[in-house]
């Protein structure tokens, strides 16, 4: 047994983001400058920062803008080997219309490009593990419901 019983304790890194979509109903993904997939808008929640807190920081440090945020749509937990526990929310961002798409401005130290993609066809634009996060956020989003996945997967 270990000296201190908060050594047997996970410490997940923590993240939140954000599902946007355009008027076809097609989501957001970012091409970060540091990773070899598209992801989603966010990041790591920081020291005292709330996951909602956390997401609309990093859109408006990523993308430039601070469109309304909605609600929780995903929770998953998603350990990795290289990085150990995660915890990850992702949030309802809307739709964002011309006005909001006319402001972005792409933080260039972390990204290269947006592009909008079909959510039936995620899993050929992304990692797996993210494309079923992305798809079950969907479908959350559509049917107003909130979902627990472990690895992506839905738990029930």
């Amino acid at each position: 047994m270990a000296s201190d019983p908060t050594e047997c304790f996970s410490r997940p890194r923590v993240a939140a983001g954000a599902l946007f979509f355009n008027h076809l109903g097609r989501v957001m993904m970012v091409v970060p400058s540091y990773k070899d997939y598209l992801d989603i808008p966010g990041g790591y929640i920081e020291h005292g920062e709330t996951p909602t807190q956390a997401v609309a920081r990093e859109v408006k440090e990523e993308l430039g803008i601070a469109p309304p945020l909605g609600r929780l749509l995903v929770v998953d937990w998603a350990p990795n080997p290289s990085e150990g526990d995660k915890q990850l929310f992702v949030f309802d961002g809307g739709v964002l219309g011309q006005e909001w798409l006319d402001q972005i401005t792409l933080d260039q130290d972390e990204l290269t490009e947006y592009r909008f993609h079909d959510v039936a066809t995620i899993e050929v634009a992304t990692i797996p593990r993210l494309a079923r996060r992305i798809a079950h956020g969907a479908r959350a989003r559509q049917e107003g419901t909130t979902v627990y996945l472990e690895n992506g997967e839905l738990v029930s």
